[in-house]
This record gives structure tokens, sequence and C-alpha cells, in this order.
């Protein structure tokens, strides 16, 4: 698999889009206002305790107080409380936890109300952002992570990363990061770290030591609510979680992002990869160049259609998210159960790749064409695995029902993520909308591969707005020639200006509309 990374930037404003072999799979926005990642450790005052949610409100800065429940404290809580106090007190000399004598842990069953109390200061790190009218919700169980590893602070365990391909393999990073990790620290093995020496795992474990003690230097002053670490920008981020050695471009339009990104690759892939990182230099926006602007205007709104003519309407209420699979109107008549499995399966890829792209997350329901062959129910629900495999965020996928519905959950640690693709309209001049332009192509061509393949000998004319005719014809080659050479037969272009500009139609040599259905 192929993957690039296109970042762009404007400003202090990143966005990030991910492509695998061409395809549009994740799109991430950060903006100079985003003060509460997921990863972000900070020092709060808890406002409030709630015995029957079992959970406390801290305020942490943000106009909604945090959620932390108690299932969140982790049963190191007592330890990182008395850490804290060390610090700010100046009585903990040292961030190291070497000589630092633990707490006893807290039991997994406890009331919150044992552990915390309204107007303590605590330390905590964002495991949710921000969503709807929802603070963002905590953890005590603070985690650091790098390329190769994550360390975690009060605790002993060391976990390796089960897609590790060989029990060999694990046994030989068990053994060798349990030599080298700092007392009372645990440290969690990622599968990036297979094949390292202890060299790599070492020079790792160091610099996320030093960011611990970043939140040690800051915990010292720092006055709750208050931020004691933040998580890197969303460029390096998705470089430490993604970078693997299928990774072919990553190309960026700000001079500062390109030399940290190709800092960053060096570091962790040595000089010889340096080279897929590029600098865009174009006058030209650089999704625009890439081709992400208009997978973005393809992929978002309500309805997302398929090169086939099949579409998936995409809902959405406070609850769950609905997802209706249709078929189009070009379905063919012979051998109904494998053209219904057909596009199932189509449809199936495109909702994988749609609820990574938009980030969806918590009871997604999806309502499939209905199969009565066993067999294809259970296809079906392998493809769907099989399409999600990619995606980083935790997921359960269920079966089909007896209704023909598959139900799925997703992790939702931020907010979706919502493009408006829809455009004003030329004709009422903004109190409607229309489907936007760049598009418009996309949709003739698909009904125009239909057409040749149900008709092959038929003349054919298309009958559009008089710009999209001179758009069609523009250029060497022009769209109109590049269909004559894909399909070996002239479409005669005709232009009427009482056409809306998104409306095309199609007709045959006796000037009958060609109308699909």
């Amino acid at each position: 698999m192929e993957k690039e990374m296109i970042v762009s930037s404007s400003g202090s404003d990143v966005e990030v889009a991910l492509i695998e072999n061409g395809r549009l799979v994740e799109i991430h926005k950060q903006k100079a206002t985003d003060q509460f990642m997921v990863g972000d450790v900070f020092i709060g005052k808890v406002k409030r305790v709630s015995a029957p949610m079992n959970a406390a409100f801290v305020d942490i800065g943000h106009k909604k107080d945090a959620f932390l429940h108690y299932t969140d404290l982790g049963p190191r809580v007592r330890s990182l409380q008395k850490w804290y106090r060390g610090a700010a007190s100046k009585k903990q000399k040292t961030a190291r936890l070497g000589d630092f004598q633990m707490e006893k842990e807290i039991v997994k069953t406890g009331k919150i109300d044992e552990v915390l109390k309204r107007k303590d200061t605590v330390i905590t790190q964002v495991l949710k952002e921000p969503i709807s009218t929802k603070g963002p919700r905590l953890s005590c169980e603070i985690t650091i992570p790098g390329r190769y590893i994550v360390i975690t602070p009060f605790n002993q365990t060391v976990a390796v990363s089960k897609k590790i391909s060989t029990t060999e393999e694990r046994k030989r990073l068990l053994v060798l990061v349990e030599s080298i990790r700092p007392q009372n620290f645990g440290v969690i093995v990622r599968t990036a770290a297979e094949g390292k020496g202890v060299g790599d795992l070492l020079e790792e474990i160091e610099l996320l030591m030093a960011k611990w003690e970043e939140i040690y230097e800051a915990a010292q002053t720092a006055q709750a609510p208050a931020k004691l670490l933040s998580e890197v920008d969303k460029t390096t981020g998705l470089l430490r979680d993604l970078l693997t050695p299928d990774f072919t471009k990553i190309v960026v339009d700000d001079k500062a992002l390109y030399e940290s990104a190709r800092k960053y690759v060096t570091d962790i892939s040595g000089p010889q990869r340096a080279g897929i990182v590029q600098l865009h230099k174009s006058n030209k926006p650089i999704f625009d160049v890439n081709g992400v602007t208009k997978q973005i205007k393809s992929s978002f709104g309500k309805t997302a259609t398929l090169p086939s003519g099949a579409y998936v309407v995409i809902e959405h209420t406070e609850a769950m998210h609905t997802i209706d699979v249709n078929s189009g109107n070009k379905m063919p008549s012979q051998n109904q159960a494998e053209a219904v499995f057909k596009v199932n399966s189509e449809c199936a890829e495109e909702i994988a790749r749609q609820l990574r792209l938009r980030d969806i997350g918590g009871i997604i329901v999806i309502d499939f064409i209905d199969m009565r062959d066993a067999e294809h129910r259970k296809q079906l629900l392998a493809i769907m695995r099989k399409a999600m495999k990619n995606d980083r965020a935790q997921h359960t996928v269920l079966g089909l029902s007896k209704f023909g519905l598959m139900q799925i959950t997703r992790q939702r640690v931020r907010p979706e993520v919502k493009i408006t693709t829809a455009e004003k309209c030329p004709t009422c001049g903004g109190t409607g909308k229309v489907n936007a332009t760049l598009l418009l192509t996309d949709d003739i061509e698909r009904d125009l591969n239909f057409i040749m393949e149900s008709r092959p000998k038929a003349k054919l004319k298309l009958k559009v707005h008089p710009f999209i005719a001179a758009y069609l014809k523009r250029g060497m080659p022009s769209t109109q020639m590049k269909w004559y050479l894909k399909y070996y037969r002239w479409l005669n272009i005709v232009q009427d200006s009482d056409f809306p500009i998104t409306t095309f139609k199609f007709y045959d040599g006796d000037d009958e509309e060609i109308k699909l259905k």
C-alpha cells in the first residue's frame, strides 16, 4: 500500500490529508485556538464530585468543566497525587521515580469521593477532546508516547504489541526493555519497535523522560488550571503514529514545517528516507495540485456516490449515525443476488473509508440491501472487517441482523470532521444550494460510462450549460477528446443557455432523451 501525506499550512492553522493508494482516507485540522488536544497534560482543580455518577468535574481552563470518571483515575492515582504535592512544595527533588515511595493502589470498585474532594488539584491528561456541548474527558493514567514505545509513570508493567509478527521478537523486546526501563516507569512497546536495537529504544526512552521532566518543572510553579505538557503538532503526531516504509511522499507547503518533517523522518528512518519529504513551491494551492480538494468535495456531504452508480446516505442523530446503502438506477437485471452482493461489498469498503475520513464515532447502524444468501452475508462481514483493519480507532463490527442491519461501534476521541461541499446556487443567488461544480464532470462521465456499455452503437449528444460546454472542450487534449480516446466514440456536446449550470442530459441519434432510471 502506498501512502502519502499532504500538509497545508494557512497562517497558524494546519490541515493534514492522508492518502492511501490514491484515495483520501483521513483529514485532520489543527487550529491555533485548539488548546485541548488528546494527550495534553493539565493541572486541574476539582469543581464538583458526583457520587451518583462516580465522577468528578474538573476545571482545566475549558469553558465546560472536564469529566473524570473513577475508572479513569487509574490504580496508581494516589502515587501521582503524592508526587505532584512533592513537586509543588519542592520536596520532590527530581522528576525521576527511583527513590519515590509508591502509595497503595486504589480498588477497581471504589468511590471517587474516597480519592478526590472539591477544590483538590489533580494532574490529568485529555482522553477525548471537547465534543458538541460536552467538555473534555480526562484520565489520571498519564502516558507519554513515542515512535517505538510509550512510557507510563508509577507503573511496573512492560507490554509488547500483539501486532509484532513473531513470538521470538516479542520476547526479545520484552527482555530488552525490561533491562533499560527507568525504575517505577512502565513501558508499552509499539509495533514500530520491531527489529530495533537497544540504542534506538534507549534513545527514545531518554527523549520521553525529558518530557516527563517538563511536566515536573511546570508542576513546581503552575497554578490550576494550567497546561503542563502539550501534545506534539498534528503533522509530527501523525508521522509518529503512521510513518512506515510504504510512505512514498510527504508534501508540505510551509518551510518551517518542511524542515521539521524532514528532520523527523531523518531521525526515525535515516537520511536515505529524507527525500520523501518535499516542499510545495507552486503558486497553486497544495490540496488542488495533489487532488485533495476534489476528493474532499466528492467525499463529504450527506451522500457519497461510488463509480458504479451505487451510493450511501449518511445521517446523524444525537443517539447514533445511520447509513443507508442504495444501488442507484443502473443495477443489471440478470443475476440479482450477485449484483446486490457486489453493490453491498463496494459500499462496505466505502463506508469504512467514510467512517475514518469523517472520524465518525459512537454507534453506527448500516442498512445494507437485503441478501438471502447466508454465504454472502458472511462474506460481507469479512469484507467490512478487512476494510476497517487500517482504522486506528478502536472499533467493533457486528454481523448482519435478520433485518439486514450491521452495527459498528467506533471510538470517538474528537469532534467529527464536517466539511460543507455545497455551493451557492448561481440562479437564486444563494437562497438555495447546489452540488459542487468541480464534481459535475464525474457525474457526467459516470452516466456516460453506463450509456456506452448499454448502447454500444448509438449516436450520442450531451446538452449542458454554455459554461460547462466550454470547460469540456477546453485544453489539449480536452475532456471531450479524452472521452473519445477512452471509449472510441465521439460525444457531440451542445450548449443550451436555458439549462441550469449543474444540469446535463444525454440524447440519442433521433434526438430522444436517454433517461437513466
